[in-house]
């Protein structure tokens, strides 16, 4: 990926002037606790907090803030993109949302489903 990509969720999903990730910013969007956001993505609550800018943490949170960034993209804000994350069936899940497959380690199928999306395939 080129940093150009790269360089809008972190300016949307970061804390000022951190080159990282924000735990507690995509946790505040979702609505979610901390431990809440750890257990989503597969690292523990005090790596989150100990280490907020740890490549581990930034590793696991990229492909929700990918998915929140396509999603705020097709939806026209953050807040309805989070919406759908968290309560809105995928087709062909069997009513799953993407919170439950992405804490599933399914991120990449939430990932191609938006790109299906807004390719025209499922419109």
């Amino acid at each position: 990926m080129t940093a150009a990509i790269l360089e809008i969720p972190v300016t949307r999903f970061g804390d000022k002037g951190a080159p990282f990730l924000s735990a507690r910013r995509v946790a505040e969007l979702l609505g979610v606790t901390l431990s809440e956001l750890a257990g989503l993505i597969g690292v523990a609550r005090n790596t989150l907090a100990a280490k907020a800018g740890a490549r581990k943490v930034d590793a696991a949170l990229s492909p929700v803030v990918r998915i929140l960034s396509m999603a705020g993209e097709m939806a026209g804000d953050e807040q309805r993109a989070a919406l759908w994350f968290k309560h809105q069936p995928i087709p062909g899940w069997a009513g799953k949302t993407a919170y439950d497959l992405v804490h599933e380690g399914k991120a990449d199928k939430v990932l191609a489903y938006l790109e299906a999306v807004r390719s025209g395939v499922y419109a």
